[in-house]
């Protein structure tokens, strides 16, 4: 098999460490790999397949000879690197927001629209992380009925918004047990027992930035026309690992709750856990550290004509993140895409 030389950018944040422990579960074909980090982590170790490596820190010259980048970074940070990544000849699949609007870069969940990656002008961008889960669910519903209405509601853990973000809702649920003060920094309330409607900052029409993404982002992935009203409402509940959300769909045509789990139960990279009676669905606990997407309540919409109501949950730091990142890659390498 050949193998390419694969550069993690931003691998010492969190989703960072999921790529590359997701490269050594999944048994990625590489040849050499480079850890590209700020000047701050520059020098510390790192194991990686049985050897020890260090931080680089990520600079033009760190991305000659390599084959596809892997980022996670940040914005900023891809936007500074991507003309540089590109015309040294490496593919850049990118977790940031940095280009996932951008009409001539694929926005790709691996198993829901891979022939996007067709269209790869060096650059391919992985959704939002609450998107992210929700397609692999939606895209064979909508190919069996079409989504006429989408309306979704997030429970988004904390680890979404990075380390800074876990370690506050540790520290503000001691002090909230200890009867004690908190200053919450990376939140604008208290996030330990409460639930905050707020996640990134809000725009004109009175949602927020991570509302739209799962609505914009929706329409490019499954190429819906820009007239299909969706819409979101995202939550920070006080969770360290994996997103869930109320999803309530209605259709062109009939679909039961009876068709609906026979298609999800054959869909790519999801796992029903539906029987109410015996108080079985999926949490975010038991979603946290595993690859799939779980579905459960699934039900008739009363609400709706052809609707249907589910409860989806996944990790957001796996499929939501990292573990797409890594599919792409080798969506990349099995469609002979990478730019050798």
């Amino acid at each position: 098999m050949e193998k390419y030389n694969v550069a993690i950018l931003g691998a010492s944040g969190v989703v960072g460490s999921r790529i590359r422990s997701i490269l050594e579960e999944r048994n990625f074909p590489v040849k050499n790999i480079k850890f590209l980090s700020s000047a701050k982590s520059a020098g510390k170790e790192v194991e990686f397949m049985g050897k020890t490596y260090k931080f680089e820190e990520a600079k033009p010259e760190s991305f000659d000879g390599v084959d596809i980048v892997l980022a996670s970074a940040g914005a900023s940070t891809s936007k500074h690197f991507v003309d540089e990544i590109v015309k040294r000849g490496a593919v850049l699949v990118d977790n940031t927001s940095a280009f996932r609007m951008d009409k001539d870069v694929p926005l790709v969940i691996a198993g829901v629209n891979d022939e996007d990656l067709k269209q790869h002008h060096g650059v391919i961008a992985n959704p939002n992380c609450s998107t992210s889960q929700l397609m692999l669910v939606l895209k064979p519903l909508h190919d069996y009925a079409k989504i006429k209405r989408l309306i979704v509601s997030t429970y988004q853990s904390v680890s979404g918004a990075g380390k800074a973000a876990i370690d506050e809702l540790t520290e503000d649920t001691k002090a909230r047990l200890e009867n004690k003060s908190f200053e919450n920094k990376c939140f604008k309330a208290q996030i330990a027992f409460n639930a905050i409607p707020q996640i990134d900052v809000f725009v004109d029409n009175d949602y927020t930035k991570e509302e739209m993404k799962v609505t914009n982002e929706t329409k490019k992935i499954l190429h819906l026309d820009e007239k299909t009203p969706i819409s979101c409402t995202a939550v920070r509940v006080p969770v360290y690992i994996s997103h869930s959300e109320a999803v309530d769909v209605e259709f062109e045509k009939e679909i039961t709750p009876e068709k609906v789990r026979e298609l999800l139960e054959k869909a790519y990279g999801v796992e029903v856990i539906d029987n109410p009676s015996q108080y079985k669905f999926p949490t975010a606990v038991q979603a946290a550290g595993t690859d799939p997407v779980y579905v459960g309540r699934i039900r008739k919409n009363i609400a709706f004509d052809n609707g249907i109501a589910m409860w989806v949950v996944a990790d957001n730091l796996r499929i939501g993140a990292a573990l797409n990142t890594v599919r792409i890659a080798e969506k990349l390498v099995e469609m002979n895409l990478v730019r050798k």
